[in-house]
């Protein structure tokens, strides 16, 4: 690709939805286009792009899955082609069939004025390997998938893969072949999962970087810049360096959900994290659960009315989570069903305001000593001169702030971002347990 620069691809952080949070494993094809739709008409002009369809999507039995009470099948057969590649199951993704796989629905998406990404598992489908099914190669020698495929490389939690094993000669013409598919399809996005930190080695949770270096190599290679998103957290700091090299975006946590326990963890998180983000590189929060829930957790038999929930979120703790990851810098990944959003969410996405803060070229900073502090304060000094300053309230009890400019700011003025109003020199608020405020000066 001659001079790419895979920082190119997310010079800020990439804004988007992603199907999980809501859909679970069983997002299809008409879910999608909806979820499309929307943000072009409704998001697109504040900034948000992506959208992402997260796991599963070569699984044609997701509905059946869910009825048994099970996430991920085990030894399950999904949807491959004839080089060992996962392609889209055509009963959930009708536009796939005849092995256009997800061009169609990435070329409906782009004529949104969009951008299409999609969830993979690092490795090769276990039952290719154990069926010794061919690869492709770059010179065209007859490899099968068991001939480069780690079978002591698994993911704990879903058993679709074995790794790949670098050292073995053709591994790296897999993933070139797989990001090749990709690149045809039209994706600007992959997540990929069971990489970031892989848990089921304890002692050792950067097993998979050399896959992170193949795959980076195989996008490089496949002349279309595509975002490189890790998963899942939380991300290994002494890794740090690594991940700056060769991914867009790396999770910090593992699965974050609407419960104020991982919400304020997410401070101590993100002040061990602040010093490595820009440049195309962003530290993950990971989504924004908000609104509704959880629809695809359900038995696909039981009632409609019955099948998720309602964001546990009080709404100052969903201003909480959006105003720490845009002041943080973090990616903007919605995780909800975005045609359900009603309008106290809507508007929390669509304030300008605070997306700006999101787009900052310098880093933030925690100026609080301690995440123990009742109240956390995030600044953000941009390159014009103004700064965005975020307070939090971390404890179960209101707190009284004063905010003065000092001498050096003095004749500026202080502007809440939420309630979009100039305050002054000098402001006095009270912040109730868990809420926060944002302004710019």
């Amino acid at each position: 690709m001659g001079n790419y620069n895979k920082n190119d691809v997310a010079p800020v952080p990439p804004m988007g939805w992603n199907s999980y949070d809501y859909y679970n494993t069983m997002v299809n094809e008409e879910q999608v286009r909806a979820n499309a739709e929307y943000m072009a008409k409704n998001l697109k002009k504040y900034g948000w792009e992506y959208v992402v369809i997260d796991i599963q999507w070569s699984d044609p039995d997701a509905g059946k899955r869910n009825k048994d009470g099970i996430q991920y099948i085990p030894f399950s057969r999904f949807c491959i082609d004839e080089y060992s590649r996962q392609i889209p199951a055509p009963n959930r993704f009708p536009s796939s069939a005849d092995g256009a796989g997800f061009k169609p629905l990435a070329d409906y998406i782009h004529s949104l004025g969009l951008k299409f990404g999609i969830h993979i598992m690092r490795g090769i489908p276990r039952f290719a390997a154990h069926d010794h099914l061919p690869i492709k190669t770059h010179d065209g020698s007859a490899v099968t998938a068991d001939m480069i495929a780690n079978p002591y490389s698994l993911s704990r939690w879903n058993p679709d893969m074995y790794g790949v094993d670098a050292s073995k000669a053709y591994a790296q013409d897999y993933y070139d072949s797989v990001f090749e598919l990709y690149a045809q399809w039209g994706v600007d996005f992959v997540k990929v999962d069971d990489i970031c930190n892989t848990n089921m080695y304890p002692a050792n949770p950067y097993s998979a970087e050399k896959e992170i270096e193949m795959i980076a190599r195989a996008i490089k290679n496949s002349g279309r810049g595509m975002v490189l998103s890790l998963s899942p957290g939380p991300a290994v700091i002494e890794k740090a360096h690594h991940y700056e090299n060769y991914a867009n975006m790396w999770r910090i946590t593992d699965d974050f959900w609407d419960d104020w326990k991982l919400l304020k963890a997410m401070f101590e998180r993100c002040e061990v994290w602040q010093k490595h983000s820009g440049n195309g590189n962003w530290p993950d929060c990971d989504m924004l659960p908000m609104n509704r829930l959880g629809w695809g957790w359900a038995d696909p038999d039981a009632p409609e009315s019955t099948k998720g929930w309602m964001c546990k979120f009080t709404k100052e703790e969903t201003r909480t989570m959006i105003t720490l990851w845009c002041i943080f810098r973090a990616p903007l990944m919605i995780g909800t069903d975005l045609p359900q959003l009603d309008d106290f969410n809507l508007s929390l996405l669509t304030n300008e305001e605070i997306i700006a803060m999101n787009k900052c070229p310098n880093q933030a900073e925690q100026l609080s000593a301690s995440c123990s502090e009742d109240v956390i304060v995030w600044r953000n000094i941009t390159e014009d001169g103004h700064a965005y300053y975020a307070y939090f309230n971390l404890s179960e009890e209101k707190q009284t702030v004063t905010m003065n400019l000092d001498n050096t700011a003095k004749g500026s003025v202080i502007r809440d971002l939420w309630d979009r109003k100039d305050l002054g020199e000098s402001v006095t608020f009270t912040l109730e347990p868990h809420a926060c405020k944002a302004f710019k000066i």
